[in-house]
């Protein structure tokens, strides 16, 4: 193996970290509150408005049905607005992000609507505002399956990282197409498989031991 291939492997694995940590972030940052906003505002929830949360979930399943390639290619003016280009690391977190933020939402939803009832009703009934509801019962509650599911979140962020490759973004997905595919080079392929399958295994590691030591406290 030479050098260079080293280099542009450990290069291209730190775009890859850094599409994914920061879009990963903007998951947490824009995700949360859009589950925690379906939460409080359905039916029977903490501040009932049915139409709110009917509306809000249509949109984010709006998002989440366009396969991502499709809008990765869609956001480019987007893209070049915020970003100045539509090429590199940067440009690709912004899609990366948006394409993130309602499929952890979703997700986290799910968890914030398996807190007991129960826990909910008796901070009501000692007269806990909302607001203590969702910071000392849901969030807490919720958190493992919060964990887990950004957990399933970042492993689905590393493949669309690599996806975006295809589109001059950079990372393990743009070399494995420019020195892997187009040049013929099927040790370069392998390494970039092998990669991200070892990020793929770290992130769920990680995540699975951080979500059980949760659980259990």
């Amino acid at each position: 193996m030479s050098r260079l291939i080293i280099e542009l492997i450990a290069r291209a694995t730190l775009q890859t970290l850094e599409m994914v940590a920061a879009s990963g972030l903007a998951a947490v940052v824009g995700g949360l509150p859009l589950a925690l906003l379906l939460v409080i505002t359905r039916r029977g929830g903490l501040y009932p408005l049915p139409l709110v949360a009917r509306v809000l979930g249509v949109a984010m399943d709006m998002l989440r049905a366009i396969p991502f390639i499709i809008l990765l290619v869609l956001l480019i003016p987007l893209t070049r607005l915020i970003a100045g280009t539509a090429l590199g690391t940067e440009a690709a977190i912004i899609p990366l992000s948006i394409a993130a933020i309602p499929y952890f939402g979703r997700i986290a939803e799910v968890s914030l609507r398996e807190v007991d009832r129960n826990l909910v009703d008796a901070v009501q009934i000692m007269g806990g505002t909302r607001w203590m509801v969702v910071r000392y019962v849901l969030l807490p509650e919720a958190m493992p399956g919060l964990v887990a599911g950004l957990t399933v979140t970042l492993i689905t962020l590393v493949g669309a990282s690599a996806m975006a490759g295809a589109v001059g973004a950079g990372g393990l997905g743009d070399l494995a197409i420019r020195y892997g595919y187009q040049r013929f080079n099927t040790q370069v392929m392998l390494l970039v498989v092998a990669v991200l399958i070892v990020l793929v295994i770290g992130v769920q590691t990680i995540g699975n031991r951080i979500a059980a030591r949760l659980a259990h406290d």
